[in-house]
């Protein structure tokens, strides 16, 4: 369950309580769901308690306890904890996450089936077939080029034209027509092929960035939105922690070291195991992942790789945070729990190789 799940489902509680009459008022549009801050517990957290207990003429922990019923009954939380003046603290169920990792690995209906689909691909844009402009430009070249791997992800087909001189000196027919990389207003959807080309003008590279090498070159393009200016500097072919491209494939890599060392170890990933998330460190890396096929969705319709590329840092570095907890210490023996959770991070290292993928980027064994 993504936080915009659980945010509606947050929302849904509340209409429940008003249809009731528990609570007298109005439903708002949305609700916010964190994780949960110092002093919380759980996996998510809400404070809309807090922001409807004035208008409910209640104290914000009466609105709490209220609420909190509603939520439990939900498939997909397995408790609700009250902290502080309010706040609500939601357990989500793990047989939740045993499921996420399933899909991921390709086992959705067990050990014995798989997917017709890689995680997060899907057939949304099926039967579209998405004309591109695009001038002679490297930048343009790079973003077109993943645009047809990633709409290709979702069931679409791209076809790229190049036209001759700037794009802004196109006729006002043309002109009408022609909208920034990413621009949410015209983006694509599920409806029947339309020929009309779209014309994709991201801001040109200050300098050549062939230079780079192809990966870091691709991602000097594909990372900054469109509108932005690329940096195409050394700093991405330097190994530290300040380099997004490095954690990204860094974090890939730990994922395939993980399992190699567990075989050491003598143990391979279960997924059946119930304890995949005991750590906290784990909710950020199981909210990423679950958020990854709506991320990728947005990319192709919004026509912005630089939603992908940024989404995988995010997964990236929530891997980085959960790995040190996946093999035993010591002398620590291995336990269902520590088998679980190499199978979060070996779906972890699955998406990342998946992402770099469609972003034409190499995700290495080793680094």
């Amino acid at each position: 369950m993504t936080p915009v799940e659980l945010s509606r489902t947050v929302l849904r509680a509340v209409r429940r309580a008003v249809d009731d009459g528990e609570l007298s008022v109005a439903v708002p549009a949305r609700a916010v769901v964190t994780p949960p801050g110092p002093g919380g517990r759980g996996d998510y957290a809400t404070n809309i308690a807090l922001q409807l207990a004035r208008p409910a003429g209640r104290p914000s922990l009466q609105v709490a306890e209220i609420l909190r019923p509603h939520l439990s009954r939900t498939d997909g939380v397995a408790a609700v904890e009250i902290t502080g003046p309010g706040f609500l603290n939601i357990h989500l169920d793990r047989a939740a996450v045993t499921a996420l990792v399933r899909r991921i690995q390709g086992n959705e209906g067990g050990p014995d089936t798989t997917s017709a689909l890689p995680y997060g691909h899907s057939d949304t844009l099926a039967g579209r077939v998405v004309r591109l402009r695009i001038p002679y430009d490297i930048r343009a070249e790079v973003v077109a080029d993943a645009l047809v791997r990633i709409i290709a992800s979702q069931g679409g087909r791209v076809e790229v034209d190049h036209v001759s001189g700037p794009l802004l000196k196109l006729g006002a027919d043309d002109r009408s027509r022609a909208t920034p990389l990413g621009a949410p207003e015209t983006a694509l959807t599920s409806t029947p092929t339309s020929e009309t080309p779209i014309d994709l003008r991201p801001v040109p590279a200050p300098e050549d960035p062939t230079p780079l090498g192809p990966d870091a070159l691709r991602w000097a393009l594909l990372h900054p939105a469109a509108h932005d200016r690329p940096r195409v500097t050394a700093d991405l072919l330097v190994q530290r922690a300040s380099n997004p491209l490095f954690r990204v494939r860094y974090a890939h890599a730990r994922a395939r070291a993980l399992t190699r060392n567990a075989a050491g170890l003598g143990f391979t990933s279960d997924v059946t195991t119930p304890d995949v998330t005991a750590p906290d460190v784990a909710t950020p890396l199981v909210s990423a992942l679950t958020e990854y096929p709506s991320v990728l969705a947005r990319a192709a319709t919004h026509r912005a790789p630089d939603r992908l590329a940024r989404h995988l840092v995010v997964l990236a570095d929530a891997l980085l945070a959960f790995q040190p907890t996946v093999l035993p210490r010591g002398d620590e023996k291995p336990s269902a729990a520590h088998r679980a959770r190499l199978a979060l991070a070996e779906a972890a290292g699955t998406v990342l190789a998946g992402g770099l993928s469609l972003l034409g980027i190499d995700a290495p064994e080793y680094l």
